[in-house]
């Protein structure tokens, strides 16, 4: 049995992730093609305890590193229980943001050393890598509106723009360093529009399979 397609959605707050995973799981059901859905940090049991951990707003403040290694944990549950079992048993896993979501909060965001994440995402991934990474890319001012009518932020939803323009930065420093598996769809347009540019993008990526 041939390996499943792993294909992760990324960006910043207000984006339109959740909405669009689920336009590309049918847009893939409609061709044959049954996908697990999961999310980062989450996924598993214990990986979304962790994530209720990483998001609330509690009295004490989360260091910055064991933000980093929480992330990683939830990871490391998630992949083993989830992600590396659909794709070895052929199916294809759809997951909302990976670990580029870990470079871009956690090193663009905090600013956290690069190579410990790095570090970590060897020692937790092996060489697992998506097979292809779309990044829904939205100027901050946007998203945050978005975020805005929502109702009540959670701990990242609360930082400042300045760490959501660092976030975006490094998602589209990182597309340009990783083209072969990178896909930037501008998310500040209309969901329809939104949603035929990701339609393209997955029949190329069909294509290339």
């Amino acid at each position: 049995m041939s390996r499943g397609c792993f294909i992760t959605l990324e960006g910043g707050e207000g984006v339109g992730k959740s909405t669009n995973l689920q336009f590309v799981k049918a847009w893939l059901e409609m061709r044959g093609i049954v996908s697990v859905v999961t999310r980062e940090p989450g996924g598993t049991g214990i990986a979304e305890k962790i994530r209720a951990i990483l998001l609330e707003k509690a009295d004490e403040p989360l260091s910055e590193q064991a933000e980093l290694l929480l992330v990683f944990a939830a990871r490391a549950q998630h992949i083993r229980q989830v992600i590396l079992p659909a794709l070895e048993s052929g199916q294809w896993v759809l997951c909302d943001r990976f670990t580029d979501a870990t470079y871009a909060y956690q090193g663009g965001g905090r600013r956290l050393d690069v190579a410990t994440i790095e570090w970590l995402e060897h020692c937790v991934q092996g060489d697992l890598r998506p097979d292809l990474t779309l990044l829904l890319d939205a100027p901050v001012e946007i998203g945050m509106g978005r975020v805005g009518r929502r109702g009540a932020a959670d701990r990242f939803e609360a930082e400042r723009g300045e760490f959501f323009e660092r976030v975006r930065q490094c998602y589209l420093s990182r597309a340009a360093q990783y083209p072969e598996r990178y896909r930037v769809v501008d998310a500040g347009r209309p969901l329809e529009d939104v949603q035929v540019s990701l339609a393209d993008e997955l029949a190329a990526f069909l294509e290339r399979q």
